[in-house]
């Protein structure tokens, strides 16, 4: 047995080289849509003084995790799929392992902490401009970006130290942590059992806290007198809600379809963790611009004014 130097991977399973040039494009422009569309978040909050509130700070770190993981992961499969290049160095898999697990657990974290930032918003909201400032959001989302760095760290290392002797083909379009462990010869199990420990841990406790702020939320708004009020302020939380379940349902389906004996095929697995992991970061950056009303407010009033002075000029 000889040791693995480079892996190998697959991308989707069983795909007819006849599609590699539709799929190979169908990706570029996914890449781009994520690129443009979460650059595009983070420069007009920065341009944007009325829009540098907590809430929009917490848009751009998860503009930021979303951009960076788009950057992270599609540049190697596109180019798989339109030069045929397949081979990911040992150290380079790593490389992106860490990156992929990272960037998930931090988008996570600051999901709770826009969950948090809703439920002071409505629960107290005299009190909202003392406690929820662009500092504390600045502290809070520093501390989701810190933590899951450092744990990544050590759950890299952990697998990097696996003996890696048989196959090095991964069936998946980027390198995760259960595609490269598995192809480890020994020990594979209890490395696997830390890592899926720390993927519920990142995974359930942000879910948790969002869950018990949704109900405390609604809680408070439907004891509001007022039904337009109730209205008004759940409409507040629309694209928190719309975020949240993007990152959250198809992830804990996922999850719970495999606890339950239910198994996909590889192809179908392969799709659809490619789905909730990249399809997020394209759609993100559209709900922020359409359900967000400062946004949009501030987008009509930039394109209203671009229409006057063009007008002027005619």
């Amino acid at each position: 047995m000889g040791s693995v130097v480079d892996f190998f991977l697959v991308g989707f399973p069983g795909l007819s080289p006849d599609f590699h040039g539709l799929v190979s494009a169908l990706l570029f422009i996914l890449f781009l849509s994520i690129i443009t569309g979460n650059i595009f978040i983070l420069v007009f909050v920065q341009c944007e003084k009325s829009l540098q509130k907590p809430t929009y700070m917490i848009f751009c770190h998860l503009a930021l995790t979303d951009l960076a993981f788009g950057t992270v992961t599609l540049p190697k499969i596109i180019s798989k799929y339109w030069f045929n290049d397949s081979i990911v160095s040992f150290y380079g898999c790593f490389a992106q392992m860490y990156f992929v697990h990272f960037l998930g657990a931090t988008h996570s974290f600051i999901l709770m902490v826009m969950a948090l930032d809703r439920f002071i918003a409505i629960c107290a909201p005299l009190r909202y401009t003392v406690i929820f400032t662009n500092a504390t959001v600045s502290v809070l989302c520093g501390i989701s970006w810190l933590i899951p760095s450092m744990w990544m760290v050590g759950l890299v290392v952990y697998a990097l130290m696996l003996p890696y002797c048989n196959s090095n083909v991964i069936v998946q379009c980027y390198c995760d942590h259960i595609a490269i462990t598995r192809l480890g010869c020994e020990n594979v199990y209890e490395v696997q059992v830390v890592a899926f420990g720390l993927a519920l841990f990142c995974l359930l406790v942000p879910l948790g806290f969002i869950i018990f702020t949704f109900f405390a939320v609604i809680i408070v708004v439907m004891r509001s007198s007022s039904p337009g009020g109730r209205s008004r302020t759940l409409s507040t939380c629309t694209p928190q809600i719309l975020i949240t379940s993007l990152f959250y349902i198809p992830r804990c389906f996922v999850y719970l379809a495999n606890n339950i004996g239910f198994h996909f095929s590889t192809s179908v697995r392969v799709a659809v963790v490619m789905l909730y992991s990249l399809l997020p970061a394209a759609v993100n950056p559209i709900i922020y611009c359409f359900k967000t009303k400062d946004i949009k407010d501030s987008l009509r009033k930039r394109f209203h004014l671009r229409k006057c002075n063009v007008t002027r000029i005619a």
